[in-house]
């Protein structure tokens, strides 16, 4: 029988340790991701070991989730130490590297836009389809009296500190992060020039911002929105009701009239701009940039009324007497009446 050399021990070592490594880089080093762009995992409080597993199990290779599973199962990754959160599975990231991701709480941000909603119910219904906050929570929170003046603000005037535009948060973002990043931003809107010219006009932020949620409702067209500023501010410093149909529609709750008719104006609201002078409790909506902006630079005129015009181009005719407005109020329900509008 012949002798074994020192030599083939060595060779048979290397060779076991070149196999292991292979091992080691196949499962755990290679790329993790089967697809061919980046795809998203949401995991949220009620997940466990083995449903994030399941969560993974459409976007990892075979042998990835093999080496995934293991790394989960023997290094740490059990259901107290789950780490809520949207982590991106790029197309190049390997088994290990992604694990390490999700351990540590290592997530990608999203791109959250602040849409111009009416209610608070209806910002909270689509804030929450883009977070793992749920609308209840959002909705419950901007309801709270006491929650909201922590802000400065009541239930009435919270939706004047949301600027409309698009954030960068975690999809796992608490309502506390949400809005404070929400004042962040609010109060960068907010500078001293535009601070300026609302003390110069005696309005706060939150008179502007409503206002501007007025105007907003009255037209799409922001080229005109300064011009309908400019004639509710002449009615406002007359102390003159406002008279804006779109007060009354939100007194409602009804944002599809297309006719505002004299049984509507007697609702028993702070919102009813025909009852009661000044502006109403707060906004509307989220008032728009362009909304904001055209109130702080409002044009300055002499017309007390105004009334959608005739050709329904989403415009309006302005008039400075009441008997201007009333050839022009006649020519716009004339066309309404033509159209079969109700």
């Amino acid at each position: 029988m012949k002798k074994v050399t020192p030599k083939v021990y060595i060779y048979s070592a290397a060779a076991i340790v070149v196999i292991i490594a292979l091992l080691l880089f196949y499962f755990f080093f290679t790329a993790f991701s089967k697809k061919s762009s980046t795809e998203y995992v949401y995991i949220d409080n009620d997940d466990t070991l083995d449903s994030v597993i399941v969560k993974l199990q459409p976007l990892g290779k075979e042998h990835s989730m093999t080496g995934m599973s293991t790394l989960m199962r023997h290094w740490g990754y059990n259901n107290d130490k789950i780490r809520t959160g949207r982590y991106a599975v790029e197309t190049g990231v390997n088994t290990f590297t992604l694990f390490r991701h999700l351990k540590n709480g290592l997530q990608s941000p999203l791109r959250l836009t602040v849409p111009e909603a009416r209610t608070t119910e209806r910002l909270a219904a689509i804030l929450s389809k883009k977070l793992m906050i749920d609308s209840t929570e959002i909705a419950e929170h901007l309801a709270d009296q006491a929650y909201c003046s922590k802000y400065g603000y009541d239930t009435a005037t919270i939706m004047a500190m949301f600027i409309p535009d698009t954030y960068e948060v975690y999809w796992n973002v608490s309502i506390d992060k949400l809005m404070d990043k929400m004042e962040d931003a609010h109060d960068r809107f907010w500078d001293n020039r535009r601070k300026r010219k609302a003390e110069t006009m005696g309005l706060t932020p939150v008179e502007v911002a409503t206002m501007a949620s007025i105007i907003d409702e009255e037209t799409a067209n922001n080229g005109e929105k300064p011009m309908i500023a400019g004639m509710y501010y002449n009615r406002l410093k007359t102390d003159m009701p406002l008279q804006a149909d779109p007060t009354i529609k939100f007194a409602h709750k009804d944002f599809a009239l297309r006719r505002i008719y004299n049984k509507l104006l007697t609702i028993d609201s702070p919102y009813n701009t025909y009852k009661n002078t000044g502006l109403p409790p707060g906004p509307i909506k989220i008032a728009s940039v362009a909304g904001i902006d055209a109130v702080l630079n409002y044009v300055q005129h002499n017309y007390l009324y105004m009334c959608a015009k005739e050709d329904f181009s989403g415009t309006h005719n302005f008039a400075v007497t009441y008997a201007e407005h009333l050839k022009n109020a006649a020519k716009y329900t004339k066309a309404l009446n033509e159209r079969g509008i109700k």
